[in-house]
């Protein structure tokens, strides 16, 4: 480890500057939970009681006491494995079994994510069997859990296996060009998972079923022809097997767009209610909002991989971190590359955030106020907000600085104030 070298002394200052603006703002949550988390607002008086939020203060607690020792440990993990020269121990190993690029490329990725998700693993299951059932959310069981790592864990390396083999293909084959052609494919990537997620990925989870015929149903049909929104169908899915958490959402491309809501939401909320949450759904469509997005991050991702096409040939990018001194980097080594890119730079995403959040609250109070317009009430919208609130042991009230940094939601004042 050369503590001189610039890519170090970077992902070192990165990693410090996460650690202690996480650990602040936390602090800072909590602080202002213990004074303020069980005062009613006057806005929600008759709606919210003092045993409900007692009791999202005790969930939020243990959730933060649990964060602190997994966040520190994960911090120290991290440093340890830059610094002990674990990860050219592990490129040598891995190179001394294959000489292919792709498989030292997936054997490296596969075998350096073990220890985290060593260290991790305590911390899941007590946070699912231990604070999600302690407070009445979580119906999991260990065989379930289980069968859901595994499915999840599977299909991660299907997705990454063939972008694996496109990006280590590239290097050889397209040295100079590979950072267009692999967001090309990537781009293609994400639109071809966005249509196969809803109808192959999605039902290896959970059971979907058409929603059934009754005033609901014919509600929301009327909404969606109303809006000019094209949908595959209405379906619920059995979210209660898992968790109590609600939610609703769009999800697919095309021929595969369909609208999902929980059995939880649809036993939680009435109608009039639901009609609103989906209004605030479709405002998302009929506003643009995910294509806008998507024509964002498309030029943003052509630029990072753009930088990263100039930073992955610097031979001081791999000698810092104790990887072979060379002239000049071989197209073997340039997955180490990116991986070390994502190292340096990754914690320094951080500052990014409020701006993206900032983008997301404001598409959020839009879609809020085309579901008032299409609703001709935002009122339903309100209760709905306040019962999924209230529901979820969510925050009602949060530090301004705390939610600019975590909330891409406006938080749930905010938006009853906007709304009336």
């Amino acid at each position: 480890m050369d503590f001189h070298n610039i890519f170090v002394l970077i992902f070192l200052a990165g990693t410090f500057f996460s650690l202690i603006l996480e650990m602040f703002l936390e602090r800072i949550d909590f602080s202002f939970r213990s004074k303020h988390g069980r005062e009613i607002p006057e806005i929600l008086n008759g709606q919210v009681d003092v045993e409900t939020l007692n009791k999202t203060c005790l969930y939020e607690d243990a959730k933060y006491k649990l964060w602190i020792p997994s966040f520190l440990l994960e911090t120290v993990l991290s440093l340890y494995l830059v610094f002990s020269g674990f990860y050219p121990a592990l490129f040598g190993w891995v190179w001394s079994w294959t000489d292919n690029s792709f498989f030292a490329a997936f054997l490296f990725l596969l075998l350096g994510g073990i220890p985290g998700a060593i260290l991790s693993l305590p911390f899941a299951l007590y946070s699912e069997f231990g604070i999600e059932k302690q407070f009445g959310f979580s119906n999991m069981t260990f065989g379930m859990w289980l069968g859901d790592e595994i499915k999840g864990f599977i299909i991660n390396m299907v997705i990454m296996a063939p972008l694996l083999l496109i990006m280590t293909a590239l290097f050889k084959y397209a040295s100079d060009w590979w950072w267009i052609l692999l967001g090309c494919v990537y781009f293609v990537f994400s639109l071809g998972l966005s249509v196969i997620y809803p109808l192959f990925i999605a039902p290896l989870f959970n059971k979907f079923t058409p929603l059934e015929d009754g005033e609901l149903k014919t509600r929301l049909e009327e909404l969606l022809k109303k809006c000019g929104f094209k949908a595959s169908g209405l379906f619920v899915m059995d979210a209660s097997r898992r968790s109590g958490h609600s939610n609703a959402y769009f999800t697919g491309f095309g021929k595969s767009k369909r609208v999902v809501l929980y059995d939880t939401l649809i036993e939680q909320l009435t109608t009039d209610e639901i009609e609103s949450v989906l209004g605030h759904e479709l405002g998302h469509y009929k506003h643009h909002h995910i294509l806008k997005k998507l024509f964002f991050m498309v030029p943003a991702s052509f630029i990072l991989l753009f930088g990263a096409s100039f930073l992955i040939k610097l031979p001081l990018l791999y000698t810092g971190f104790g990887f072979l001194n060379v002239d000049e980097v071989p197209y073997q080594m340039m997955f180490i590359g990116v991986f070390l890119l994502s190292l340096v730079f990754g914690d320094w995403a951080t500052i990014f955030t409020p701006l993206a959040n900032y983008f997301s609250r404001k598409d959020e109070f839009q879609a809020d106020a085309f579901a008032k317009k299409i609703c001709g009430t935002g009122e339903h919208l309100c209760t709905a907000l306040i019962k999924l609130n209230r529901e979820n042991l969510s925050e009602i009230q949060v530090p301004k600085i705390y939610s600019v940094f975590n909330y891409n939601h406006p938080p749930l004042l905010e938006r009853i104030a906007a709304l009336k």
